[in-house]
């Protein structure tokens, strides 16, 4: 008997994403003649100062440009939802950059769902793995394609692709880099499910671990992430928090003069310079028109790139001249109990 072999048209693909991280791979799906049946994505985001626009995913425009039916549950669980879902009749899910989904939808299609992840599972499972890996100050990082199950980021590994960490890069340079490596990932994990007949070999996260390895978890990050706390970091590790929250959401702290006066300060952009002195943790430093704040031990990092509350991202030498006042008086909140 002639054995049957599973071909390109056979696919019926449902995409599910919201950013414009996903729609990288949604292009390539298409690109490449795959027929994505559906997309599912978050609802529509309420923007502006009263949040009466109503702002759709970057992968809603993308789908409707290509007429693509469009799904926006509120909650994954939803009967509707799920009637939708089934109407599609899809045989293979694709996830990019999306929430956590729960069996009834992850284990509907007849070949299953995979998820890019932009990270080399099982390390940094979690919501900001290009974020966590920049700011652990990791030389490599790169993406996994894995097979959903019921807890999150922890399937069946199908393909990886590693992408080396530059010191000079951050998360912008990365986020680009990995959001093709990550379409061309999901190209060829959907080739290895057809040359298996659906059935790729995968290989459980378990056997990826090495014996004394430490699992780096990549957790959501939030406003208060973002605050530099400049007594317990090195020059070093500051350096790494700094460039791996660029340009958004950007790392930020606190500056307090001598009255008290807090201002926050986003702060974009800072090196190393190896020097240090014998003073507190969040002190600042002007010197040759040059601004300086300390980390733990005294170590300096040279602020290069800032923005003031309501104001422009500027250069350091720019807001030194609009502070002609600044002195070792003024510092960050890290030296003062607050």
């Amino acid at each position: 008997m002639r054995k049957t072999v599973l071909k390109k048209s056979d696919l019926r693909i449902v995409f599910m994403g919201t950013p414009e991280f996903a729609v990288e791979t949604l292009k390539a799906l298409i690109a490449n003649k795959y027929r994505v049946v559906g997309v599912v994505t978050q609802p529509d985001k309420p923007v502006g100062r009263h949040g009466s626009v109503l702002q759709p995913s970057a992968v809603k425009q993308y789908a409707q440009k290509k007429g693509i039916p469009v799904l926006q549950p509120e909650k994954m669980k939803d009967p509707e939802f799920l009637q939708q879902l089934k109407k599609l009749k899809a045989n293979l899910q694709v996830v990019v950059a999306f929430r956590m989904l729960p069996e009834v939808v992850w284990s509907m299609p007849k070949y299953g769902t995979f998820n890019v992840h932009a990270a080399l599972l099982p390390q940094y499972r979690g919501a900001a793995p290009i974020n966590w890996a920049i700011i652990n100050g990791e030389k490599k990082t790169g993406v996994t394609t894995f097979f959903l199950d019921k807890d999150i980021d922890t399937g069946r590994v199908i393909c990886q692709s590693s992408y080396r960490i530059y010191r000079t890069f951050n998360v912008e340079t990365v986020y680009n880099a990995l959001m093709k490596r990550g379409a061309d990932l999901c190209l060829l994990t959907i080739e290895k499910i057809l040359s298996s007949n659906g059935h790729p070999e995968s290989i459980p996260q378990d056997q990826l671990i090495t014996a004394g390895q430490t699992l780096r978890p990549a957790p959501k990050i939030y406003k208060e992430t973002c605050d530099i706390d400049w007594s317990h970091l090195s020059a070093k590790q500051v350096y790494d928090f700094v460039r791996g929250l660029c340009p958004v959401p950007v790392a930020w702290t606190t500056l307090r003069d001598e009255k008290g006066h807090d201002t926050t300060l986003k702060i974009y952009k800072v090196s190393v310079p190896g020097i240090s002195r014998e003073v507190a943790a969040g002190t600042i430093i002007v010197e040759n028109k040059r601004l300086y704040i300390a980390a733990r031990d005294g170590e300096q990092v040279e602020i290069l790139e800032l923005q003031m509350a309501g104001k422009k991202k500027m250069s350091a030498k720019d807001f030194l001249n609009g502070c002609k006042n600044l002195t070792e008086s003024h510092c960050v909140k890290s030296c003062v109990s607050v």
